[in-house]
């Protein structure tokens, strides 16, 4: 007669120890064991006894089991938040929901208004701070005060684009506050509402960025917001605002705005580490900016972006084609090069023990 399957034995021992005899039902066989005692083992084979793990996901599981986006795969996407940004009421015919898109790379910040289709996003209008250079910032391209000139760059680009430059200007004067205005009920986020063109709206797209308090994405967000585009926003995450006493000092975040902890943190360089700050603001020393003027500064760039926002013309692409690759070494020629290197040390060191 044919032994037990093993699992079924070690689980017929493992159960019935503390019981004299026993029962099993097993097939068509049910009185096969009945008059063996439980300590007579000889009627299991040894390899039987083995540890009992429990089968936590099941077939089933992994039947059912579906992966996830690939950008979600990636961590790039956060579909949860972009589902929000994207979803438009059916009432409103297929109007698209505008997005005011910010990201930041290790060498600028991209400001972008996006909106979405069945077959992917569309950009309406973009900006860089690369292109800061062209109003008169050549340094410091990713601190708060480039997000902000970036968020003025594409706001006032955007309503040159859809021509509502002239009747939403935004605001002129940098203060730090919020600028919102209430018309029956509904709030806008512009000094004044025209009576026949309703200000664009596009909302905050922060990706997988983490929205603390005086982040420069906000920086990028007062930009825009000051240059003339309705963006639902409040005081809460901007730099200045206490959480704990609810209170918003906005001559602070004018200082973030106009460069001043910038310039605070080259004064204490220069006093406390001369040799530091000499490697850390080579550029700014390079392009003769001083931690006095970059209020100044900032207030020009500010100025010549309001003149002309429009994107410069694209420089036509011409290939080097004096560029040729090297030849690859044949297999002699690469051994021949090693050889000749070890020579070379098996010399000096002959010449060092002669010495």
């Amino acid at each position: 007669m044919a032994i037990m399957e093993e699992p079924l034995a070690s689980a017929l021992r493992r159960t019935f120890l503390s019981i004299e005899r026993f029962q099993l039902v097993y097939s068509n066989s049910s009185n096969l064991y009945s008059n063996y005692h439980l300590t007579d083992l000889s009627i299991f084979p040894i390899t039987a006894i083995q540890p009992f793990v429990k089968v936590q996901k099941t077939k089933a599981y992994f039947k059912r089991y579906q992966v996830k986006y690939r950008r979600r795969r990636e961590g790039k996407t956060d579909y949860r938040q972009r589902k929000r940004l994207c979803c438009q009421a059916k009432n409103k015919y297929q109007s698209p929901k505008y997005r005011f898109v910010v990201r930041f790379t290790n060498k600028q910040v991209i400001c972008q208004i996006a909106y979405s289709l069945i077959d992917g996003d569309r950009i309406l209008t973009s900006a860089s701070s690369l292109e800061l250079p062209r109003y008169g910032l050549s340094v410091g391209l990713k601190n708060y005060a480039a997000a902000y000139c970036t968020g003025l760059l594409c706001a006032r680009r955007l309503l040159q684009k859809v021509g509502l430059d002239e009747v939403y200007e935004g605001n002129d004067e940098i203060d730090g506050n919020v600028v919102k205005t209430q018309v029956g009920k509904t709030t806008y986020y512009v000094d004044e509402v025209d009576e026949d063109k309703r200000p664009f709206r596009a909302l905050l797209d922060v990706g997988c960025k983490t929205t603390s308090t005086g982040c420069r994405i906000f920086g990028a967000l007062k930009g825009a917001a000051d240059g003339g585009l309705d963006i639902p926003h409040s005081e809460k995450r901007f730099p200045g605002y206490d959480r704990d006493s609810k209170e918003y000092d906005a001559d602070m975040h004018r200082e973030r705005i106009f460069g001043g902890h910038v310039g605070e943190y080259m004064e204490y360089l220069e006093e406390e580490d001369n040799t530091k700050y000499q490697a850390q603001f080579a550029g700014y020393i390079e392009n003769g900016v001083e931690a006095d003027g970059l209020e100044e500064l900032y207030e020009g760039v500010h100025e010549k972006i309001r003149e002309d926002p429009s994107p410069s013309e694209k420089k036509p692409f011409t290939p080097d084609k004096s560029f040729k690759r090297r030849a690859k070494l044949t297999l002699e020629q690469r051994k021949a090069a090693v050889q000749a290197k070890k020579d070379a040390k098996n010399a000096e060191l002959e010449a060092e023990d002669d010495e």
